[in-house]
């Protein structure tokens, strides 16, 4: 199930304020996520966690994790952010 992915601006913004080698950890994880997102088995070094109906977490590296939507004609990313933020995001019912 090859999607393309949509990354939110939002998103782009962290990315590039992050350090470049953060940054390119980010980055490798979001191609991986886009090569293997429907074949579990590929995919289980991403940490992918199926919060919702369709909605997704995955790692990004060691301390952030994007969250993501698996919307029919893509991968949406609307979200990066560390545990606290993604915990804060969820209890907000903005993805509920």
């Amino acid at each position: 199930m090859n999607k393309p992915l949509s990354i939110d601006p939002a998103v782009m913004q962290r990315l590039q304020r992050l350090p470049k080698s953060e940054r390119v950890e980010c980055l490798l994880a979001l191609c991986d996520l886009a090569d293997t997102f429907g074949r579990p088995h590929a995919h289980s070094g991403l940490g992918i966690r199926k919060l919702g109906s369709r909605l997704f977490e995955c790692r990004g590296n060691i301390a952030l994790r994007f969250i993501f939507q698996d919307r029919p004609a893509d991968l949406f990313v609307p979200f990066l952010g560390n545990h606290n933020e993604i915990k804060a995001l969820l209890r907000s019912g903005k993805y509920g």
